[in-house]
């Protein structure tokens, strides 16, 4: 019984330590930019360990000042139109993000039934904001459970206490991922454009919002209609979209 005890307080001091950690590390950006992300890290060493794969890296940092308001306002208006005002998680796109992952779980479910097991997994939505997904990215792995998600919950609250929304945002803009070894929106310009952040206009602003979720698949599809239309969408939206 005290050998169980004793492994218990270990665990409960390693999750508080590893809490403290975070939170050092969250202080410690409200004037260090942060160089990497557990994503970045991971995707690097993806990459460098593929056969026959040169490790094709963009990223550099701009100031907050130095990436266009049209980008702002596009990623605000198709990542998280209440990014201004919620506390850093919509609870009412992650109530309906959840009743969606579990129709489509019931459904895949019922097909792997008539099909024999033969059916693919369903895709799995998140209604994350824009906090939630910088606090993935900086910190934790890309698998979906219930303790990763509190984990993500407790991170984001952690951002938003400790930097302003301004900051976020640029940390954000600055380390998410926009294709094979892209990351940021300096370099995200530089690749598609062939200019800098601070001169995206407003119908590149948009196609570059629209690949967030699927960075990877629309670069090796840059003429697709769907990111074409989408694209349109979201530049109609864009004059709504308040910045912090």
């Amino acid at each position: 019984m005290k050998a169980a005890l004793r492994w218990l307080l270990l665990i409960v001091a390693a999750a508080l330590t590893l809490q403290v950690y975070f939170v050092l590390r969250i202080a410690a950006m409200a004037i260090i930019d942060p160089q990497s992300t557990t994503f970045q890290r991971s995707d690097a060493w993806r990459l460098a360990t593929e056969p026959r794969r040169a490790l094709r890296w963009r990223q550099q940092w701009v100031p907050y000042n130095q990436i266009s308001d049209h980008l702002k306002r596009a990623v605000i208006a198709s990542e998280d139109d209440g990014f201004v005002s919620h506390d850093g998680v919509d609870w009412d796109a992650l109530e309906k993000a959840w009743q969606r992952n579990t129709r489509a779980e019931e459904a895949a479910a019922r097909r792997s039934q008539l099909q024999r097991g033969r059916t693919r997994p369903p895709k799995i939505v998140g209604g994350s904001t824009i906090t939630q997904q910088l606090a993935k990215n900086l910190f934790l792995s890309g698998e979906r459970t219930f303790l990763r998600k509190g984990q993500e919950i407790v991170l984001t609250f952690a951002l938003e206490a400790m930097l302003s929304k301004r900051r976020i945002l640029e940390i954000y803009l600055n380390n998410v991922e926009w294709g094979e070894g892209v990351f940021g929106a300096e370099a995200a310009a530089q690749h598609y454009f062939r200019h800098s952040a601070a001169r995206l206009a407003p119908y590149e602003a948009a196609r570059l919002a629209v690949m967030l979720p699927r960075p990877r698949y629309f670069e090796r599809l840059p003429n697709s209609a769907y990111l074409s239309g989408r694209a349109g969408v979201i530049v109609g939206r864009m004059g709504d979209a308040e910045l912090p």
